[in-house]
């Protein structure tokens, strides 16, 4: 029986995540910053898979809460097979709407809490020679939109270029980029949603079903639907300023209002 540690747990791509592995008799680490909502978690689904499920709390916007699951996944008497980099959040607003401290967290959470947390799992997989991790990303990470779409390009492209350098050790890297899920992630932002078609939405449990196929295939890189494949397909063809126009518009048609 492994073990795989999920951040953001709670709800969500995470919690979609926490569902199936522990469906398929993975041992869980769940990683979120409500503790309540961790342990009711855990609970449900050890009374129903009959799994371990190990409460974590921790803010990955904060270094402490970094540490925190950075000591976990490097903890060699109770190894984490399998690390998903779920947390995240969107920002309400266009560039210099938002805040800078909300930027600066976004950065935080977005990019150096996956590169601590992915260098902490990777270091102790590669000692044992297997291991598996799976970076949250975005189809956002392909059109130039907003600090949101910059930071899952950078996880996209760390990702893919962790995995080159690791091949042949045993470990595993794969950034995910789903498009629109069914989750709390636009609420929480005060995004509204309903002007988003509803081709565009996407069910968490089949996004997870068809990830981790993607990663046991071996591949860096799941856009993990046929619709959202199509769509990329034409963004890698379309210029670049065309691109940055039409991103610029879907964003405020189809974003928040």
């Amino acid at each position: 029986m492994t073990t795989a540690l999920i951040t953001g747990s709670t709800a969500g791509i995470g919690a979609a995540f926490a569902r199936r592995l522990a469906a398929d008799g993975h041992d869980l680490v769940l990683v979120a910053r409500d503790t309540r909502r961790l342990r009711e978690q855990a609970t449900e689904l050890h009374d129903r898979h009959g799994i371990e499920a190990e409460v974590l709390t921790a803010d990955l916007s904060e270094d402490k809460g970094i540490e925190t699951v950075a000591d976990r996944l490097g903890d060699r008497r109770n190894p984490v097979d399998l690390l998903v980099n779920n947390a995240g959040f969107g920002n309400k607003g266009r560039y210099l709407e938002v805040s800078m401290a909300d930027e600066l967290t976004m950065l935080k959470v977005h990019c150096e809490a996956v590169l601590r947390l992915t260098s902490a799992a990777a270091g102790a997989m590669r000692e044992r020679g297997r291991g598996g991790i799976v970076n949250v990303a975005s189809v956002a990470a392909f059109v130039p939109r907003g600090t949101y779409g910059a930071s899952k390009a950078w996880v996209v492209q760390f990702t893919q270029g962790a995995a080159r350098d690791l091949a042949g050790t045993g470990v595993r890297l794969m950034a995910l980029c789903p498009g629109f899920v069914r989750t709390e992630f636009h609420q929480r932002a005060g995004m509204g949603t309903d002007n988003i078609p509803g081709w565009m939405w996407l069910d968490a449990d089949k996004l997870v079903t068809a990830a981790l196929a993607d990663l046991a295939r071996g591949r860096t890189l799941s856009i993990p639907d046929p619709r959202y494949k199509a769509l990329m397909g034409l963004v890698k063809v379309a210029p670049r300023g065309l691109l940055g126009g039409v991103a610029s518009r879907t964003g405020r048609k189809y974003g928040p209002r």
